[in-house]
């Protein structure tokens, strides 16, 4: 597993996709093929209000990826650093075998490139020292970039602000 993965607060996104026009504007993909995308769960009907959630859908970086040991070229690889899965494109001969292995579909095919892309984190940015462009680019701020052990404590905080925001005079 990555060191960090990106949290989303579903009740806090309005399914806007401004985390996927920030993340295809970061790696200038052409229509179609995209890194990160945000899937539609509903409508159905909660205390008979129809409410529609959106479901933030990246690369979740595996720890034993798929995509890695179906890659006959070694093309995807994983950083040591840091645990993020990549496709290496000089390497990438174009077989598809990474998007067949993935349970999830993250590997895309680009036919400008004749290549398979994915989603990296933005690691040329976060050896910057910056977050990944869909983290940056959350209008609500549903999306956060935190190591996967902070995710319970972000949680517990969420609900005792809830909890007390009755009693706010």
């Amino acid at each position: 597993m990555s060191e960090f993965t990106i949290y989303q607060d579903q009740r806090m996104c309005i399914g806007c996709r401004a985390c996927e026009a920030h993340c295809k504007t970061e790696h200038d993909l052409p229509v179609g093929p995209q890194y990160c995308k945000i899937v539609e769960v509903g409508p159905r009907l909660v205390q008979g209000v129809p409410r529609i959630n959106f479901m933030f859908m990246p690369c979740f970086h595996c720890e034993d990826a798929f995509c890695i040991s179906a890659c006959p070229t070694g093309a995807m690889q994983k950083r040591e650093k840091d645990g993020i899965v990549f496709v290496d494109a000089e390497a990438c001969i174009g077989c598809k075998a990474c998007i067949t292995a993935c349970a999830w579909g993250v590997p895309q095919w680009d036919r400008e490139s004749g290549k398979v892309i994915k989603c990296d984190y933005c690691k040329d940015r976060l050896d910057e020292g910056l977050e990944p462009a869909c983290v940056t680019g959350c209008v609500t701020g549903s999306l956060k970039w935190v190591r996967p052990n902070e995710i319970a404590d972000l949680k517990r905080a969420k609900a005792a602000k809830e909890m007390a925001e009755p009693f706010n005079y």
